[in-house]
C-alpha cells in the first residue's frame, strides 16, 4: 500500500479558503500582538502559506487590513441587525440591539468577542479605520433616528463602550450583567419618556 504525500505545489487552488484563513489569522495578530505586528511575513507563517501568497491577495498591508475591519465590521452590524429583527419594541431597538452586541456576559462565543475586540483595537490603532467607524455610527444613528436619537439613548451607547472598553482592558467589573440591565432598562419607552420629563 503506498501512501501518496500531498506536494503544496500541485496542491488544489482554493482561494476563498485561504483569503479567509489569512483573514482570520490577520485578525488574530492584530489582536493577541497588535495592529503593528500584522505584516505579510507574519500573516503568511501563520497561515501556512509564502509571502507572495499573501500579495496574491492583498497588494498592501493596508488592503489586508482594511479588509480585516470591512470583515469584523459586517460580522457585527450583523449582529446588531439580528438583535433588531427580534426585538418587538421599536423605540430604543438600535441601542439595545448595540448595547447587547458590545457588552459581552459570557454568553457569546469566542470567535464574537474576537470579533469585535479585533475591530476595536483596529478602530483605535488607525485614524483611516476611526473614521469608517464613525461613519458606519453615524449612518446608523441618523438611520434609527426616529427611535433612537435620545439623550438617554445615547448615554446608554456610551456606557456600554465604556464597559466594553474596561473589559477589554482588563479592568474588573463587579456587576456587568447588573450593569447591562440596566442600560437595557434605560433603553425602555417608559424609562427614557421618564428621564425627558
Amino acid at each position: 500500500m503506498s501512501v501518496e504525500i500531498e506536494n503544496p505545489y500541485k496542491r488544489k487552488k482554493q482561494p476563498e479558503v485561504v483569503r479567509r484563513a489569512l483573514l482570520d489569522q490577520a485578525a488574530r495578530i492584530t489582536l493577541e500582538q497588535g495592529l503593528s505586528k500584522v505584516t505579510f511575513q507574519a500573516v503568511a507563517d501563520a497561515a501556512g502559506v509564502t509571502k507572495g501568497g499573501v500579495m496574491h491577495h492583498f497588494a498592501t498591508k493596508n488592503a489586508l487590513v482594511l479588509e480585516v475591519f470591512d470583515d469584523a465590521m459586517a460580522k457585527f452590524e450583523a449582529e446588531v441587525e439580528a438583535a433588531m429583527a427580534k426585538d418587538p419594541v421599536s423605540h430604543g431597538a438600535f441601542t439595545r440591539a448595540y448595547i447587547d452586541a458590545t457588552i459581552s456576559l459570557g454568553e457569546k462565543a469566542q470567535e464574537e468577542y474576537d470579533n469585535q475586540a479585533t475591530l476595536y483595537v483596529l478602530m483605535l490603532g488607525d485614524s483611516e479605520l476611526r473614521e469608517l467607524w464613525a461613519k458606519w455610527a453615524n449612518t446608523q444613528l441618523e438611520k434609527h433616528a426616529a427611535t433612537d436619537d435620545t439623550e438617554t439613548l445615547c448615554m446608554a451607547r456610551l456606557v456600554a463602550d465604556g464597559i466594553w472598553l474596561s473589559d477589554f482592558s482588563g479592568i474588573n467589573i463587579s456587576d456587568k450583567k447588573s450593569l447591562h440591565d440596566r442600560l437595557i432598562k434605560m433603553t425602555q419607552p417608559d424609562f427614557d419618556n421618564r428621564s425627558g420629563q
